[in-house]
């Protein structure tokens, strides 16, 4: 996945860019990159989904007016992906 938050302040991270940045890099995620213009981070569906749900609602919660999110789904060549499959 990877995310932004805004408004922007270049001068200091505001409040809800560092609320969402310790949500993603407490997540048991495999693989988190923290930066001042975007963060990434990777892990099982169920983490990531976790994870999002946890920054968006608390980043909001602290000031953000806008999250940018994009969320990609990489599984093994061929494998299907069922509907719900998280749910499971």
């Amino acid at each position: 996945m990877e995310f932004t938050t805004e408004p922007f302040d270049l001068d200091e991270a505001p409040p809800h860019a560092l609320v969402a940045r310790d949500v993603i890099q407490g997540a048991p995620l495999d693989a988190v990159d923290v930066g001042p213009f975007g963060n990434t981070a990777e892990g099982d569906v169920d983490a990531v989904l976790t994870a999002v749900d946890a920054m968006l609602r608390q980043s909001l919660g602290a000031g953000a007016t806008r999250v940018s999110l994009q969320v990609n789904v990489i599984g093994e060549p061929g494998e299907p992906r069922e509907p719900g499959e998280a749910d499971k």
